[in-house]
């Protein structure tokens, strides 16, 4: 098999929900400027068999700039072998320092079609270990503690047994935040707290205190995550696991520095931030040969697939806004929350499915890339 080509559409699709992060940080629309809509690029590689991969992904226009420059070098390798592809992507990242969320794009693509060729779910073809996932609520933040007791308690009622906060920031009020969770969901739920990198050392000690005494499961990127040295001493002064390394580049040789400096307990896998399934995969093995856990970060079908392809990870992440959003996570088709649960789907491929022609009709631009440049 052989890749003949690649088409990239740039679209506008809906904006969703408006909501907010912690203080500091620009929330959902932080991006869209008045009168606009945010722009994606759908991305679909063309096989010599007539099979092909498709996805999509968000900073449209310079997924486009980059699979018009680059993507040419492709054009005539074989995508099953996907080893090879994903180093070939990543030679060209020395190059182009490939913003993270894209290098993973074409092993995706290779990954669909290579799932479709041989009639097997790609997380069997990952090694396979449970369709059934669990789920763990993942808010956004809200104004007042009165919202998160609200839409935390409508989490729960509907099935879930594990909730992860994003707060305000504020050290005090974080504090009561968490411990007001912990009697909103009983003694049994399983508790994450996410500071999305907002804090000093001082302060990440005293939140992950608290959060110690209250049983949480694990304390997510307090820190920005340049300096190991001050996760290291995090690390030190608690017994609660410190889940880091989300945002970080270099994959799994990255991870493997963080592990060797002691600088977190447990470790963040992803599609999107980590290289696709071949550079999830990577950190998730080198996770668990130090005994560690790989907990899958963010949605979607392709973290669906990850997440039932490892063993070292404990949930599926769902983010959860407000009530219409809650109230139909049952509806979601292959990504529905069911009990608390996340049923994986075993068709082969990713599943993504595109009105081609309306695409055409619609699309802000479009190019295609069918052969080697000279």
């Amino acid at each position: 098999m052989k890749i003949a080509g690649f088409t990239c559409w740039l679209v506008e699709v809906d904006p969703g929900p408006k909501f907010i992060w912690r203080n500091g940080l620009q929330g959902s629309h932080g991006d869209v400027r008045h009168g606009t809509k945010p722009q994606s690029a759908i991305l679909r590689m063309e096989t010599d068999e007539g099979l092909f991969g498709a996805l999509e992904m968000g900073r449209g226009a310079a997924v486009m700039d980059l699979v018009a420059r680059r993507y040419h070098s492709f054009i005539g390798e074989n995508p099953l072998l996907t080893e090879r592809m994903w180093h070939l992507m990543w030679e060209i990242d020395r190059i182009e320092e490939i913003h993270m969320r894209a290098l993973g794009m074409l092993d995706v693509l290779c990954w669909d079609v290579k799932s479709q060729k041989a009639g097997m779910p790609i997380y069997q073809m990952l090694g396979g270990n449970d369709t059934v996932v669990p789920a763990y609520a993942s808010t956004v933040t809200w104004p007042a503690l009165g919202e998160y007791e609200r839409y935390i308690k409508m989490c729960r009622d509907i099935g879930f047994t594990a909730f992860k906060l994003h707060a305000w920031g504020d050290v005090k009020r974080d504090i009561e935040l968490s411990r007001a969770l912990r009697k909103w969901v009983g003694p049994d739920a399983d508790l994450m707290f996410d500071g999305s990198a907002g804090w000093d050392h001082v302060d990440a000690l005293e939140v992950g205190l608290a959060l110690q005494d209250e049983g949480f499961l694990w304390y997510e990127e307090p820190m920005r995550e340049f300096y190991l040295g001050h996760y290291v001493k995090l690390c030190e002064k608690l017994t609660m696991p410190v889940l880091a390394a989300e945002t970080s580049d270099g994959v799994h040789w990255n991870m493997a520095t963080w592990i060797e400096s002691r600088a977190l307990d447990m470790t963040r896998v992803s599609t999107f931030y980590k290289g696709g399934f071949t550079g999830a995969m990577k950190i998730a093995h080198i996770s668990d040969s130090f005994g560690m856990r790989a907990q899958v970060h963010g949605m979607g079908l392709e973290n669906a697939q990850l997440c039932a392809a490892i063993r070292n990870n404990d949930y599926y992440e769902q983010l959860v806004m407000n009530e219409d959003q809650i109230r139909g996570l049952k509806d979601l088709g292959p990504l529905a929350i069911i009990d608390g649960n996340l049923h994986v789907s075993s068709e082969p491929g990713l599943g993504h499915h595109y009105d081609w022609a309306e695409l055409d009709r619609t699309a802000k631009a479009k190019i295609t890339v069918t052969e080697r440049f000279s």
